[in-house]
């Protein structure tokens, strides 16, 4: 096994980066006031706040640093937002979101559904790219929310979210737009401020900040009932005391994720790049399950026709490399991929799929690393697999 460890899992979670760790100490042990107190140590913490949603504002490309709303995790600020909305709107019943959102939108919708809710969910095509105009037909005087994903967890793909939110409001100006951004935030550049998009959730485990801190963008004028009611804080949309220490983290990863942003488009799609190239190249069982255009630079996803996924993985994880077969959410799970069988992947390789996701942090050497271990592992999976006559006329051309 590689002493050292190869991450390419990026879109589950990051390494925190260092200088977030050092933001982030002296609010633990020195600066540790409750930033609601009107003492000085408390007044060093509330300024922190302050200045932290500030540079969440310009990380998001927002009007005002009141429209930033601290919560634990994107999936807190995915049902903030959409439960927010629909408490203040209960007389629509009809949504809008699409089969490949992560399960924190998907499964929230379901739950709806058994609550009175017609749910219309949009497909996508064969790359992953989402039918606008699917969408678009379904909305109407009841459409009461649109939920829809920057980014796919899986494949990467960037769905036309601006576009989408424009479109929905010429068509019915009262329905809401939720868009989780929790794959985009940090890896391409987010600008609301001209858009019609309403909320927007994010996390920052997924961009170097600490895991337990994510935000809501609340575009001013749109309401959102609170999910969790108590004290006052953050305007009185969601009680309970500030974690300082993780809200300075999230917007120093920020800060930070803003500087290397052109790395993020240039330096870590070309790795992206070399990566599906050096797989495909080398392995005549490998198919890559979207080449669509408009993808995050960070992610790939490919397929290894007759080859089990979980088995790949625990050789690459021997072999020192981390890789995944989808959304951490659902690890664990025997179900193939929700995602892939929306695109249509065949069952060929469905169960066969591993996502490679990159990080400002991936070298080249790393990339070599795969490129050239990962070969011999599907070489002897091949030797096992039971599908021997239908890999042999694959590896025999």
């Amino acid at each position: 096994m590689k002493s050292n460890i190869i991450y390419l899992d990026n879109n589950a979670t990051t390494c925190v980066d260092k200088k977030v760790v050092d933001a982030m100490m002296p609010y633990f042990t020195e600066q540790y006031g409750n930033p609601s107190s009107i003492y000085d140590l408390a007044h060093t913490a509330n300024k922190a706040v302050r200045k932290s949603r500030e540079i969440m504002r310009d990380f998001l490309g927002a009007n005002d640093p009141k429209e930033i709303i601290f919560t634990s995790c994107g999936s807190e600020s995915a049902n903030m937002a959409i439960k927010g909305v629909l408490e203040l709107n209960r007389a629509k019943k009809h949504l809008i979101t699409t089969k490949v959102e992560h399960p924190c939108v998907l499964n929230l919708h379901k739950d709806l559904e058994k609550h009175g809710y017609k749910v219309d969910y949009i497909g996508v095509d064969s790359n992953g790219d989402l039918d606008a105009a699917e969408l678009l037909s379904k909305v109407d005087k009841d459409t009461a929310l649109v939920s829809v994903m920057y980014a796919n967890n899986e494949t990467g793909a960037i769905f036309p979210v601006e576009e989408i939110a424009a479109k929905v409001k010429e068509i019915n100006p009262e329905t809401k737009i939720f868009v989780d951004a929790v794959q985009a935030a940090g890896k391409i550049p987010i600008n609301v401020k001209d858009t019609k998009i309403d909320f927007m959730g994010i996390s920052a485990h997924k961009f170097h900040g600490p895991k337990g801190i994510g935000a809501l963008y609340v575009k001013s004028g749109s309401m959102v009932s609170p999910l969790i009611i108590g004290g006052h804080q953050e305007r009185g949309k969601r009680a309970g005391t500030e974690n300082v220490p993780y809200i300075v983290g999230m917007a120093k990863a920020a800060e930070l994720a803003m500087e290397n942003m052109e790395d993020e488009l240039t330096r870590v799609k070309c790795l992206r790049d070399t990566l599906e190239e050096g797989i495909l190249s080398k392995i005549k069982n490998a198919r890559l399950n979207s080449t669509s255009k408009n993808r995050v630079p960070n992610t790939t996803n490919i397929g290894f026709l007759y080859i089990e996924g979980e088995l790949i993985l625990l050789h690459l994880n021997d072999a020192g490399i981390c890789a995944s077969s989808g959304s951490a959410c659902t690890s664990g799970s025997l179900e193939p991929s929700h995602v892939l069988r929306a695109m249509g992947v065949p069952f060929t390789s469905l169960h066969g799929s591993i996502r490679f996701s990159l990080s400002r942090y991936t070298k080249e050497e790393d990339i070599n690393y795969v490129v050239q271990e990962l070969p011999h592992i599907i070489d002897k999976l091949a030797k096992i697999s039971p599908f021997q006559k239908e890999l042999g006329e694959i590896l025999n051309k």
